[in-house]
């Protein structure tokens, strides 16, 4: 089993150019697990893969990440292969705000009598879940309201912060090992991402030498956290991982 991460896009809410901040985790060169739903990030998704995402986990519910998620309903809401079986991993404290923002419309299709969720299968989580026969943690970060954004974690190949202020002591548990580190960071950060002086204040240096950054607000932004020493993820960038834990070690957090 090879896995690796792709990134389909980088950038922050405004940088379209360099697409929606999402992922993909890939095992043997096919997707196993989108990492957020972004307009661009669908897209960036379909050209790659020719196909609509068997399944993602959403971090949280800013319009960047998950604003391709009506496009996706449509694609598998009339196609009678795909209904309701487009797995949709949601932490508990975003499932609410998700509903609010992309399902409670009355008619979700012209025709009426369709639901927004009947084109997937929900799955709340909370402190992680089972897909495909692998274990991935998920956890709180700190993105501007406590409880709206979670990461995400492959114990042994990679954690996924999504958008998020420094969290050590999150990363001292869920990236303890080897594990590749994509984190977000920007130049200058705000209450609900990391600017690159805060990254260089709260992780130590050999923390930082795992770290792959992405959600930056353009390319010069990107050319600037390079000149200081970062890796730096660009769009379509493709990251070997390592092999996971064996799932009943992982399975404990």
């Amino acid at each position: 089993m090879n896995l690796a991460l792709r990134f389909l896009g980088v950038g922050g809410a405004q940088a379209v150019e360099l697409g929606s901040s999402n992922a993909v985790l890939e095992r043997d060169g096919r997707p196993l697990l989108a990492i957020d739903c972004g307009p661009e990030g669908l897209t960036a998704f379909l050209e790659r893969y020719a196909a609509i995402p068997e399944a993602l986990f959403i971090t949280h519910a800013h319009m960047d990440h998950v604003g391709g998620l009506e496009r996706l309903f449509y694609r598998a809401y009339f196609d009678p292969q795909r209904r309701g079986r487009v797995r949709l991993y949601v932490p508990l404290g975003v499932i609410g705000v998700l509903h609010d923002r992309l399902a409670t419309y009355p008619n979700a299709i012209a025709e009426g009598s369709g639901n927004f969720w009947d084109a997937f299968q929900l799955i709340p989580v909370l402190r992680g879940f089972w897909h495909d026969g692998l274990w991935f943690a998920v956890f709180p970060v700190r993105h501007h309201a406590p409880g709206s954004a979670s990461g995400i974690g492959l114990r042994g190949s990679f954690v996924w912060t999504g958008d998020t202020r420094p969290i050590p002591e999150v990363l001292a548990h869920y990236g303890s090992g080897s594990e590749l580190i994509a984190h977000d960071c920007t130049l200058h950060g705000n209450p609900s991402h990391t600017g690159v002086e805060d990254l260089e204040r709260e992780y130590p240096a050999e923390l930082r030498r795992r770290f792959v950054l992405y959600h930056y607000g353009s390319a010069a932004d990107g050319a600037a956290l390079r000149a200081r020493g970062h890796r730096v993820a660009a769009q379509g960038d493709l990251f070997a991982l390592a092999a996971p834990q064996p799932a009943e070690d992982a399975g404990r957090g």
